[in-house]
């Protein structure tokens, strides 16, 4: 049994450097790395599909419940760190870098508190995980992505976890303890036009 853990397909809002609103939907581009995603995992024994409830993540995770047939369980605690008011702002019109230790926006959330809340996901994750026959597959955000690997999951050869996860990015752990990772941050399923440069976080 194994984990896996999904960034969504690419939205406008990526493309564009954007620090995205929950209701962001795919770009054209984005549902066809969704679909290519889906054909790639479409043969594994998947029992269970954990998603963020934000429309990018909750379309990529529907094309990959179409193509397993797994059960589809939208759980907000996978929600990509709240930015608060700075959300629908551009990179570039911010002046400073949102991503920064220490920094809080102003109605989100802080590191802090972001991570303590990816914190209890992993605990919903682990509690899944360990009642679904088959894989578990999980469908989230980039700094989520980021956040479980950073401090959650047991990277090879020592490895820091990325910062950057690309678009519909794939992340396999074991199932069981240490939950080494056998595969990181990996796009292998995508088609070269739909590669993304890892530019957008979010």
């Amino acid at each position: 049994m194994a984990i896996f853990t999904i960034r969504h397909g690419e939205t406008p809002g990526n493309a564009a450097r954007v620090l995205q609103l929950p209701d962001t939907p795919l770009s054209e581009r984005g549902t066809a790395q969704a679909e290519q995603l889906a054909r790639r995992l479409a043969d594994q024994p998947i029992g269970r599909i954990l998603a963020s409830d934000y429309t990018r993540a909750a379309k990529t995770a529907e094309a990959l419940e179409a193509a397993t047939g797994a059960l589809l369980v939208h759980v907000p605690l996978l929600q990509e760190r709240n930015f608060g008011e700075l959300r629908g702002t551009a990179y570039a019109d911010l002046g400073f870098d949102p991503f920064a230790a220490g920094y809080e926006p102003p109605g989100g959330e802080s590191w802090e508190i972001f991570h303590e809340r990816v914190a209890r996901a992993w605990g919903v994750i682990r509690s899944a995980a360990a009642e679904t026959p088959g894989h578990l597959a999980v469908v989230t955000h980039g700094l989520v992505c980021f956040s479980l690997a950073a401090n959650h999951f047991r990277l090879p050869r020592g490895d820091a976890p990325p910062m950057r996860f690309g678009n519909t990015s794939l992340t396999v752990i074991d199932g069981h303890a240490p939950l080494t990772v056998r595969r990181l941050n990996c796009t292998a399923h995508l088609e070269d036009s739909a590669r993304d440069d890892l530019s957008g976080v979010l």
